[in-house]
């Protein structure tokens, strides 16, 4: 990042140009600034979290159906997964034959 030095000399140049009297409050605002992004950012990772969080969840409500049904699950994205279940459940509604799951579905 920065040497000593070069800190030093940029402190100096800051020093000269703003003068003593604005240092003080210009590092308190370059503070309060970092401080804001900083919170900013934890917010909006946060909100990322809590949104990507329902999804995961359904994600494992459709891939334990899926093998409860005894449709193989290895790699296959969701979406494969609820076109196959669907296939599954028409096939067994055209036969007359009722879909159930081997045990109950827990949350």
């Amino acid at each position: 990042m920065f040497s000593p030095e070069d800190l030093i000399l940029i402190l100096a140049v800051a020093l000269l140009l703003f003068g003593a009297n604005k240092l003080p409050e210009m590092a308190r605002s370059l503070g309060k600034a970092t401080g804001e992004f900083k919170k900013g950012q934890l917010e909006a990772e946060n909100e990322l979290r809590q949104m990507k969080k329902p999804l995961d969840d359904q994600d494992t409500k459709i891939h334990k159906l899926a093998v409860e049904m005894d449709i193989n699950d290895e790699n296959k994205t969701t979406e494969q997964l609820i076109e196959e279940i669907g296939t599954k459940i028409k096939s067994n509604e055209g036969s007359g034959a009722k879909v159930t799951a081997k045990k109950p579905l827990s949350n």
